[in-house]
This record gives structure tokens, sequence and C-alpha cells, in this order.
């Protein structure tokens, strides 16, 4: 069963409806016991860094995150979800994210050529970085689908697939039994199914 983890922010209904759609058992849910006995396990996000941090905190929820990811269980965040793996974020102030994975949520504008729209948004090319085991059903160039103002800087090694926009940006992160995509999958055509469907199927001799 795949947990889905609600806490208040996130594209819930079309990423259940995905899942539901490869032949996946998908829950949504905010009830720990029911997230603990997932075998995989998705952290969903849209909005600001801070206020997704504090609802997370607030249900206890990022400890359960935490705990489950050092245990050894897949994990998935996804766009916001993504960047709450990481060490944190000055989006509206500094805030803490869970420091599952390497780096920090920055504001685009710095990576990027003066004068593109932001919010990035839109179909862009997958390019990657080292292998990881979500991108084994897809091929180096596929597009997937953006919205997001912010991106990971500084994730080193954990960095497993960029896109361009005018500059490189972190388009999804990898490190042992934890994945982050920038992108949404859940709308992101057959690709993003393909993603989604090469997570579920993950197995502890693919991890990165």
């Amino acid at each position: 069963m795949i947990a889905i983890i609600d806490y208040g922010v996130g594209n819930l209904f079309s990423l259940s409806s995905s899942l539901k759609s490869i032949g996946q058992d998908a829950v949504v849910t905010g009830d720990e016991k029911v997230i603990r006995s997932a075998d995989k396990v998705i952290l969903p996000g849209v909005g600001a860094f801070g206020d997704a941090a504090n609802k997370l905190r607030a249900t206890g929820l990022d400890r359960t995150v935490v705990g489950l990811a050092k245990e050894g269980r897949p994990l998935l965040g996804i766009c916001l979800g993504m960047q709450l793996l990481l060490g944190g974020s000055d989006e509206f102030g500094a805030h803490r994210g869970l420091g599952l994975i390497n780096g920090e949520a920055r504001y685009i504008g710095g990576a990027i050529e003066k004068g593109l729209k932001i919010p990035h948004m839109g179909w862009n090319a997958l390019h990657f970085t080292k292998a990881c085991p979500i991108f084994k059903y897809i091929n180096e160039g596929e597009y997937v689908y953006f919205v997001h103002s912010y991106h990971g800087e500084g994730c080193f090694d954990d960095v497993a697939a960029t896109v361009e926009y005018g500059g490189t940006l972190t388009a999804a992160v990898s490190r042992s039994n934890v994945f982050g995509c920038q992108f949404h999958p859940e709308k992101s055509g057959d690709a993003g199914l393909r993603i989604l469907k090469a997570f579920c199927e993950l197995k502890e001799n693919e991890l990165c």
C-alpha cells in the first residue's frame, strides 16, 4: 500500500487518481499508524515552504517521515514535498526542513537569465545526472510538468536530474531510499505515470 501524506497541503486527488490508474493501492491519510503500515510513502506539497513545514510539524508527521526514511522505507517528495526533504528554505524567512537530502530550497531568480518568467511553469526536458531507479522507465530528454519558483541548491551528489530554464535547475534528488521530484509526475502524462510506477515497484537492491 502507498500512503499519500495529508497534512493540509498538496494536490492529493490527482496524485491518488494517478496511482490508482496504474493499479496501485493508494490511500490519502494523516493517520500515523496508517502511514507507518505503508510499503512506500509520498509527501506532496504546494504553496509556501514555511507554512507547509509548520503544518507538517503541527501534526507530528515530520518525525514520522524522518523515522520511516531512516528505517529504509521508500519515500518520495513531490514539488514542495521535495523541497521539504532538504535542510531548509529562505522563502519568506528562514525555515528548517527535514534534512534528509543535501541542500536548501532557494529562489530560482538567482540561477536563471533575467527576464524569464517566474514561476517556471510548463513542460521541460529532464537531464539525468546519475542512475536513479525511479527513472528506469523513462528516457533522457523526456518532458515533465513544472510549476515552481524555488529549487534545490547545494544538493551535490544528491541531484538525480536537472532541467534547463535559462540556467540549470534541480529537477530531482535522491539518496538511498529517499527521492524527490521538483516537477509534478501526476501532471506529467505518460512519463509521469511511468515514474510513479517505478517508485511503487522499488525493491531494496534498486535504491540509490
